[in-house]
């Protein structure tokens, strides 16, 4: 409406996704949502280092950013870099990370599922297989030419989310690399590891169920890779 005039310096600042027995009242992943809307910056940090450089980022920012957090992750201990100690450290809006090089496939996520897939992927290592982990950081923008890079390399794409699978970030994920150039290299069928599809349960046994663990994307890897 302004055609650029006005700006809007605002974070909006939030818990994310399931924590631990907060059922489907508090535990809903609106990752998808916001990535949906145009006009926004989206940011989904993992570790203390995406945490520390993305909400100074968005801080400095003329216009509305949304950082969602996993609440689970406040609890986890994580190694921090000097340079991520340095009063000077901001990380750049749509920039992905290879938090784990590999050469067989490419694992996808976000938030609290890089975890997951890091775990999937030290088990997978056992098996001989070298999966390359890529950290979203920021999911609008999407860093897609960091991701499209890896499936080039690997030949093979898994992505990894807590969110719903009808309209998320895995779907637009399968859906631009099937329109990229990189859609010719893959040598398996892109799939798809989410929470599962109903309101988040309260009973623990149940809530485990309903989302993505380190085994859940064993399988899958395995399954795009056509191994035992």
């Amino acid at each position: 409406m302004s055609a650029g005039r006005f700006h809007v310096p605002i974070v909006f600042r939030g818990a994310n996704g399931a924590a631990v027995g907060v059922a489907q009242q508090h535990s809903q992943d609106f990752t998808a949502w916001f990535m949906h809307c145009p006009g926004v910056k989206v940011v989904v940090p993992y570790d203390c280092e995406d945490a520390r450089g993305l909400l100074k980022a968005a801080v400095r920012d003329d216009n509305p950013v949304i950082c969602l957090e996993n609440e689970i992750l406040y609890g986890m201990k994580f190694p921090v870099s000097p340079e991520a100690q340095s009063p000077d450290f901001v990380l750049p809006f749509g920039q992905a990370k290879i938090q784990r090089p590999g050469k067989d496939i490419t694992i996808v996520s976000l938030s609290i599922g890089v975890d997951v897939s890091l775990h999937a992927a030290d088990e997978l290592a056992k098996s001989g297989i070298d999966c390359e982990v890529i950290n979203l950081r920021c999911v609008r923008p999407l860093d897609f030419q960091t991701v499209k890079d890896s499936v080039i390399k690997t030949k093979h794409l898994v992505t990894v989310e807590s969110g719903w699978p009808n309209c998320g970030v895995g779907a637009e994920i399968s859906a631009r690399v099937t329109e990229s150039d990189a859609f010719g290299y893959l040598d398996g069928p892109i799939l798809r590891v989410t929470g599962v599809d109903v309101p988040m349960p309260y009973a623990q046994p149940l809530e485990t169920a309903a989302l993505p663990q380190p085994a859940d994307v064993v399988k899958m890897v395995k399954k795009c890779l056509n191994v035992q």
